[in-house]
């Protein structure tokens, strides 16, 4: 997959900008606060709906604007792809696809295989079970739609379980036929989402490894545990049943699909806690770097690889060494951003012949 052109208007800080991009290897550079992170939040955004760092759309408007527009020339092998993102304040935002408009913007998930890694990514080691459940389903959604759907239908049945749990808390009333609906729902969604996760942690794991010993050269030995109620010996039906009382107290849902967790360890402990921090880097490298290599197994394309202030995250030798890995043709198109000019190219001319140096500051 390779982005040819890009083109924003009133998207954060930009009013206009339009850029055209190397197919290999594309270095944005300039002070900070000039956009850098923004463009690659915008290629982000025009693969996966949304942006990265600010999902709330309406925030992605330039202050004093009504609406954005982002606009992206693709080509996946012989075939082109114009991708258009627009968002006017009091409507809903519309993605189109060579001129046509989704009906859903879900429908969209898959069509322009990308990963990103940024500063952020650290949040996968120190927050929440969320955010891991997040990065895994990100992961498998964007090969397969049908796991997708089976997603957003487990998330509308959770939250009107959840809202059934507070009417029966608010009104002193309780029906056992109505929840039993939602159970069977709950139950047999979350059954194939578990299933579906359980075999993406199967192959993804060893790719995983692969990628740590080859980024750190280390010898340390990691691995990604999935932890679900699914796996208890207890059976899950039993589990919803038996923990009914708990959830009518708390008027929530407290047994699915949505509590599942990753457990990243090293040497059989928690990253999170025995790790240095040298270790969580390289491990958060690694899993995007294994993503990457799972999206281009289930797509048979390259997918775009996104670098936001990877400075800040890994040492000049291991950005060389990634950069190589580009070069090496292994990946395909990658975009990285610096605010050191003279640092980034120097890493990229020591691997490579192609590329480009855009500096934002020439450019707006």
């Amino acid at each position: 997959m390779i982005l040819k052109k890009l083109s924003l208007t009133n998207y954060k800080n930009f009013e206009t900008l339009s850029l055209n991009f190397d197919e290999k290897i594309n270095c944005f550079v300039g002070k900070n606060g000039i956009g850098k992170t923004n463009v690659l939040d915008a290629v982000y955004h025009l693969a996966f709906g949304k942006s990265y760092f600010n999902p709330i759309t309406s925030q992605n408007v330039k202050h004093g604007e009504e609406f954005f527009v982002l606009e992206g020339d693709f080509i996946n092998g012989d075939k082109s792809e114009k991708i258009v993102a627009s968002f006017k304040k009091g409507q809903r935002k519309l993605m189109k696809r060579n001129g046509k408009e989704y009906e859903k913007l879900s429908d969209h998930i898959g069509t322009i295989p990308l990963v990103i890694i940024s500063p952020t990514d650290r949040d996968l080691i120190l927050e929440g079970s969320e955010t891991r459940r997040k990065f895994m389903d990100g992961v498998i959604s964007q090969g397969s739609k049908l796991y997708l759907n089976t997603l957003i239908k487990y998330s509308k049945v959770l939250s009107q379980r959840n809202a059934l749990l507070k009417y029966f808390n608010s009104n002193r009333t309780f029906d056992a036929t109505s929840l039993e609906v939602y159970n069977d729902q709950i139950i047999e969604l979350g059954r194939v989402i578990f299933e579906n996760r359980q075999e993406f942690i199967y192959k993804f794991e060893p790719v995983l490894k692969e990628r740590y010993k080859e980024i750190s050269s280390s010898r340390e030995e990691i691995s990604l545990v999935y932890k679900s109620q699914f796996k208890a010996e207890e059976p899950f039906e039993n589990q919803l049943k038996n923990g009914l009382k708990t959830d009518l107290q708390r008027q929530y849902s407290n047994y699915g699909s949505h509590k599942d967790d990753l457990v990243f360890k090293i040497n059989s402990h928690s990253i999170k806690k025995f790790g240095s921090q040298g270790q969580q880097k390289s491990y958060l490298i690694a899993l995007k770097f294994a993503q990457y290599d799972y999206l281009k197994s289930n797509f048979g394309v390259k997918p775009i690889l996104l670098m936001d202030d990877i400075f800040d995250k890994l040492d000049e030798e291991r950005v060389s060494q990634i950069v190589k890995m580009v070069t090496d043709t292994e990946l395909g198109q990658m975009c990285i951003s610096d605010t050191h000019p003279e640092r980034t190219e120097d890493v990229v001319k020591k691997n490579a012949n192609q590329y480009k140096m855009i500096n934002l500051e020439h450019e707006v």
